[in-house]
């Protein structure tokens, strides 16, 4: 079967750089990794494709003749680039570890057993809006395990030592074939360690770590917002047999406010204000995170006009060390009860300025007085 077009197998242009290669070759190679793809030779062959194209497209000399000759100019190369291991020492898987190398672990016999890490841990922090503006030191506790201080993390009884695993040598790593490459992967007997244990600490059971409940004090920064992770580096769970501690991660939540909204460092706010506020200017105070301020409301405002307050809004982690602003939302306040001197006085404006209302309602005894005054006309 003839060989498909390296840049096409990419899906890449003929004037791809290094870097559209490279992130061509990235997507595709994490879509049909063998890890990812047990027993699928589709999947393989697929990956042994882009994988042999990615070696010769980022090669100039291999690219050159390539571009020339086509497949005749690269066929005997990459022929002895499967054929006789060249492959584990390419560029191609060189890059592909350097890529991946965190998802998929040490491949094609590279590298050396790497000790396993403690957990991280997730810690949800309820805060209010001022507390988030303002930042504060919180104290928590956190239930975590902590290395063993008898056996310090070895699991192994004081005055032993944990002796190499016999299924992969003390290496924590096997070697196991997959497709037309050799895939590394954590020894089953000691999931990685290396080591067994044969006479364990009676005080962690040989596990190298203890349940206990830690009291931290952490620094939350000032502008913080809903979401946002404070990571504490050696704060998470300790690593099997005393290897490297987790971080804890404080994530923020965020209380809804009973006045402000945010939206990033800025603050948003609804404010009344009354008919004759609006309408013949007033000077009124503006809530703010810090207090109240004045701000002048011109004659004649109206409802849904927004104030800006420069200055008056958060920090945000995220944008530097500047404050945002507060927005204010004018709302014209409709009173609800009113004298009948406020109501004449609102008749009167209406009057003047041609709307019509409603007309005063007349009371029961009032009522009662005009019936009178009509049948006493009729009699008469």
């Amino acid at each position: 079967m003839s060989k498909r077009d390296y840049y096409e197998v990419l899906g890449v242009g003929k004037d791809a750089d290094a870097n559209d290669i490279k992130r061509a070759y990235r997507k595709l190679a994490m879509k049909y990794h063998p890890d990812r793809n047990p027993d699928d030779t589709a999947a393989a062959d697929n990956f042994r494709e882009v994988t042999e194209a990615y070696e010769v497209l980022t090669d100039d000399t291999k690219r050159a003749r390539y571009d020339q000759y086509g497949h005749a100019g690269v066929d005997d190369q990459m022929q002895d680039f499967w054929g006789r291991g060249g492959a584990q020492d390419s560029h191609a898987f060189r890059d592909f570890g350097d890529m991946f190398g965190d998802v998929f672990g040490d491949m094609f016999g590279g590298g050396g057993r790497r000790a396993a890490r403690g957990a991280d841990l997730r810690y949800n922090l309820s805060m209010t809006l001022e507390e988030a503006a303002s930042g504060r030191e919180v104290e928590l506790k956190i239930p975590r395990h902590e290395s063993c201080g008898t056996c310090r993390g070895s699991g192994a009884k004081p005055g032993t030592n944990p002796v190499p695993c016999s299924t992969c040598g003390g290496h924590g790593q096997v070697q196991m074939q997959q497709g037309f490459f050799a895939v590394r992967r954590p020894c089953p007997t000691c999931q990685g360690a290396g080591t067994r244990i044969d006479s364990p600490c009676t005080d962690c059971s040989g596990a190298g770590r203890k349940k206990v409940t830690k009291n931290l004090k952490i620094k939350v920064p000032a502008g913080v917002y809903e979401g946002a992770q404070v990571r504490v580096t050696g704060e998470g769970e300790a690593g099997p047999h005393g290897s490297q501690t987790g971080d804890l991660y404080v994530v923020i939540n965020l209380k809804e406010h009973k006045i402000f909204e945010r939206e990033g460092a800025d603050l948003h706010c609804t404010m009344p204000v009354t008919f004759p506020q609006a309408t013949l200017g007033a000077e009124v105070d503006a809530p703010t995170l810090d207090g109240k301020v004045k701000i002048k409301i011109p004659a004649g405002t109206e409802g849904g006009r927004v104030f800006r307050l420069r200055g008056h809004g958060v920090l945000d982690v995220r944008a530097g060390s500047q404050k945002g602003d507060l927005y204010v939302r004018i709302q014209i306040a409709v009173p609800k009860k009113m004298s009948a001197r406020q109501k004449d006085l609102l008749r009167e404006f209406a009057n003047e300025t041609g709307d019509d209302v409603y007309p005063e309602r007349s009371s029961f005894l009032g009522k009662v007085k005009d019936v009178w005054e009509d049948l006493s006309k009729e009699v008469k």
